[in-house]
């Protein structure tokens, strides 16, 4: 079992054999190779702690019983005397603990002079002095702490999925399945992270030993063929199979989830192991073994593991689960319109449901000025504006008559029966001569 083990700051690799180490061989570890490479006598008192809290107690358990698996940080807790001891203090500190000392020896000399001319003076200066004095201490502590900040970094974290792992660092759980599948080959790398992937997307392994950080076992099979099966919670009483086979330079995966003796869906999807899994696989360690991680799971659950399940849910009868189907219909306008004509016409071949959102009017008004620079043409104005009762904006225009329909009754016009002749306004009453207002007064008040 390998282990990561922090002593003041100082991180260090254990690896203890045997199948089921103890905590005291840990301890042991600790005490007879750790803490003399870090300056401290063996003698030294200490504590273990997984969390950093919590203190471990040697009962002589064995660590997987404490919840220690391989690779993990194991924190040496030492007594606050002994881990200030073990650290030299920094140049900074030893002047600015000199210049506090040489500062505090002139404010006492000055605060004798001042008390044998004045108790009141000397009372003041004397508290002055208290507080000149500590001063220094508390700048001695502010230095000291963006020291230790400045030697810690700022926290970076670890990928925890496939998607997140870099050049040189991968998931913490595919580091463990690395380990401890002893691969001989890169396919069987390849298969290691496959493996992983399936479980990112919800699949349960099943078999008769089946353990946390470690393959299933028959999992690699007679004649170089890849054989595991999987359960998923999104479809009940069903069990997926995964045959991996190498032919030449790839390796071909089939997968089959048959939900009951007569409906089943598979898949198969077509891996080249050089693409993702570099020369340096033999070397145990897992952040050089893979590259190009991101891809690979990109890749692997969007023709593979998302379409087999998605096809099983379907042939059950059950609605989706994730993709584009599932989102509400603004979200998927808005997604849609960000896509070209042609990207548009062979997504409404997918489904019906995907076949009715693209037939939005909308979408397709968007389209037509966005891809073909169509104008919009421009709003008419309105042929009589709002009314004001009363106003001079309730006036209606001298339109020729049969243009324009009359309502049967209009309580300003003329009564039903008297049409004005033309050129003559409508209204009961002859307008001023200034055409502004009626001569009415009263009609302001209808």
């Amino acid at each position: 079992m390998k282990l990561r083990v922090r002593v003041n700051k100082q991180t260090s690799r254990v690896e203890l054999e045997g199948a089921e180490p103890t905590l005291t061989d840990l301890t042991v570890q600790v005490k007879e190779v750790l803490l003399p490479s870090t300056g401290l006598s063996a003698d030294t008192e200490f504590s273990l702690s997984l969390n950093g809290k919590e203190l471990l107690v040697d009962t002589g358990q064995s660590l997987s019983s404490c919840g220690v698996v391989s690779g993990d940080m194991i924190s040496v807790i030492l007594p606050q005397s002994r881990a200030s001891s073990s650290q030299p203090p920094p140049p900074s500190s030893q002047a600015n603990t000199r210049a506090a000392v040489q500062q505090s020896t002139q404010q006492n000399h000055t605060v004798s002079i001042m008390q044998s001319s004045s108790d009141e003076s000397g009372t003041s200066s004397s508290h002055s002095g208290r507080k000149r004095t500590c001063n220094p201490e508390t700048e001695e502590k502010l230095e000291k702490g963006e020291d230790e900040e400045e030697a810690v970094g700022p926290f970076i974290p670890e990928p925890m999925l496939c998607c997140e792992a870099e050049l040189g660092k991968v998931p913490h759980s595919l580091e463990m399945l690395f380990q401890a599948a002893l691969c001989n080959s890169s396919s069987d790398c390849l298969l290691v992270a496959a493996h992983l992937l399936l479980l990112e997307t919800g699949f349960l392994p099943q078999g008769c030993d089946v353990r946390t950080g470690q393959m299933p076992s028959g999992w690699r099979a007679a004649g170089g063929v890849y054989r595991l099966q999987y359960t998923h919670p999104h479809c009940e009483n069903s069990l997926a199979s995964v045959v991996a086979v190498p032919m030449g330079q790839t390796l071909v995966i089939n997968a089959t989830l048959k939900t009951n003796s007569t409906m089943e869906s598979a898949r198969k999807l077509v891996l080249k192991p050089t693409a993702y899994v570099t020369e340096e696989w033999a070397g145990g360690n897992a952040g050089a073994a893979y590259k190009d991680m991101q891809k690979l799971s990109r890749v692997f659950k969007d023709q593979l593991a998302y379409p087999l399940l998605a096809t099983a849910r379907e042939a059950l009868g059950l609605p989706a689960l994730f993709g584009l189907a599932v989102l509400p219909p603004e979200l998927l306008l808005r997604i849609l319109r960000l896509l070209d004509v042609h990207t548009i016409l062979s997504l409404s071949a997918v489904c019906t449901h995907l076949q009715s959102a693209t037939q939005d009017p909308t979408l397709w008004r968007h389209l037509l000025h966005r891809d073909f620079r169509v104008p919009t043409p421009p709003v008419p104005l309105p042929l009589h504006p709002p009314g004001i009762i009363g106003g001079e904006y309730d006036e209606r225009l001298s339109i020729p008559q049969g243009i324009l329909p009359r309502p049967r009754y209009d309580p300003i016009g003329p009564l039903p029966g008297h049409e004005p002749g033309m050129g003559i306004p409508t209204g009961r009453r002859s307008l001023r001569p200034s055409g502004i207002r009626p001569a009415d007064i009263r009609r302001g008040f209808i």
